[in-house]
């Protein structure tokens, strides 16, 4: 089984208005997988709420993944 990450509650981004960018935004992201633990990774934005963004990041492994993060988990590139 691959190595996820962990998402952000949903119940969290439930009613909220979720913002998708027309070109995803460059970001380093820390990211809580399930094997491997929190790393940083490079990766996009790809929408967001108020407190939750959703990204595309290349794991340590070199695999793409997506996960729901909380915004202060997620910094520009």
């Amino acid at each position: 089984m691959r190595d996820l990450a962990h998402d952000a509650p949903r119940e969290q981004r439930v009613g909220q208005r979720i913002i998708e960018p027309s070109d995803p935004i460059p970001v380093k992201v820390w990211i809580e997988a399930r094997q491997s633990g929190s790393h940083e990774c490079d990766g996009d934005a790809i929408g967001w709420t108020e407190r939750q963004v959703h990204v595309r990041y290349i794991s340590i492994h070199g695999r793409e993944g997506f996960a729901w993060v909380w915004a202060n988990a997620v910094t520009r590139r």
